[in-house]
Order: C-alpha cells, then structure tokens, then sequence
C-alpha cells in the first residue's frame, strides 16, 4: 500500500485518485482553491482519501500525481517531492495556458518542463491521453483482445516500471515512448491523444507523430 499525493483535482485527479484508491491505496488530495473545498469528492472517495494542501499532499504522498493546468506547474511544491516518483498528466492548451514558445517551436516537452522545475522527482508522463471518464471504464484483465494501450516516458526506469504496474492494474497495457525528450509524441493534437487503441495501434501513432503542430 501507497500514500498518492494528487496534485489537482479536476477530471483527471480525481479519477486516478478512484484508481489508486480502488487498488488499496490512501489518496491525499489538493487543488489550488483549499482543502475545505474538497469536502464532497472526499466523501465520495471515502475512508482512504483526505483534502490538503498542496505542500501537505506533496510531503505525504510517496508517489505523486500533478494535473493542474500546465500554466501552474511552477506552482507544485519541489522540495516535498525530492526523491520522488511524479505521474505528470499535464497537457498545453495555449487558450488557456497562454503561449510557451519552448513548445511552440518544439524545443521542449510539457514533461519536460515539469521535470525541471522539479529537478530531484523523478517524472513519469502518465493518463495525460485519454479522456477522464474512460480512466475507470476502459480497462480490461491482460490478455484481453484489443486491450486498450497508454502510452508513458521517463527519464528513470523505476518511475516507468511503476506507471507500467499502475497501467496494469487498471485495465492498460502500457507502450513505453522513452525518455521524457520523446514525450512530446503523446502531447495534444498527436494521433495518439485520446484516442482508443490497442498496443500496436499505439506504436503506430507514436511513430507518425509530427514534432510540430
């Protein structure tokens, strides 16, 4: 059993916190408005979970998970999360995020960035491809024809073989992309985002992914 520290508790938060719960985990979950605000999802997710602050849910947690607007990452807690392995969900909307050059001219990953604000985590892209509510239906036991693939890049092999378990425990097979540098093939706008695909269909959207869109 693990403490999950979920960094955001929006749509994608909030169901992995459902998934790390549901394979007998505790959740200790923030978002950017106070902990008194989360009274009703951790109702909802029961006994196993707590609201907290940012800075709380980071020294708890012995895994963590950020899905706050990309906008914010600067604002996720560094020293707490020193040593750590860091699930990264994060995704570039410029309409909302506001322009990034780094990834406008593809000089950058949004993986990246977070890894360098967070330099002594260890970051793990993770469920940043595929829509919420499909993170607690789609999955299926191993073996299942046509499983449903997701994709995860790293820097650090413990951090990719834990996103792989975490995967499998869901329902996912897992496509390992590679280091963070390549994380940019799973972004926004690429054949491989939110869509449903199986292992070899991933792949295969991987490898046509432009570097610019």
């Amino acid at each position: 059993m693990s403490t999950f520290g979920i960094i955001g508790s929006g749509n994608i938060g909030s169901q992995v916190a459902r998934l790390a719960i549901a394979q007998g985990n505790d959740v200790v979950i923030a978002n950017s408005r106070g902990p008194e605000t989360l009274a009703d999802l951790v109702a909802e997710l029961g006994p196993r979970a707590r609201a907290a602050t940012a800075e709380e849910a980071a020294a708890a947690a012995d895994v963590a998970l950020v899905a706050v607007p990309l906008k914010a990452y600067r604002d996720v807690p560094v020293e707490p999360l020193a040593g750590k392995i860091v699930l990264d969900a994060n995704n570039y909307y410029w309409e909302r995020d506001g322009r990034i050059e780094a990834l406008d001219r593809g000089e950058a990953t949004t993986s990246g960035l977070l890894q360098e604000h967070l330099p002594t985590s260890k970051v793990v892209k993770a469920f940043n491809h595929i829509t919420a509510p499909t993170i607690t239906t789609d999955g299926s036991p191993a073996g299942t024809k046509d499983r449903r693939a997701l994709a995860t890049a790293s820097d650090h092999p413990e951090a990719v073989d834990l996103v792989t378990r975490f995967y499998d425990e869901a329902g996912f097979d897992t496509v390992d992309v590679g280091p963070l540098s390549e994380s940019w093939r799973v972004e926004r706008d690429r054949p491989a985002y939110v869509v449903r695909q199986n292992a070899e269909e991933l792949e295969a959207n991987l490898a046509k992914a432009p570097r610019i869109v």
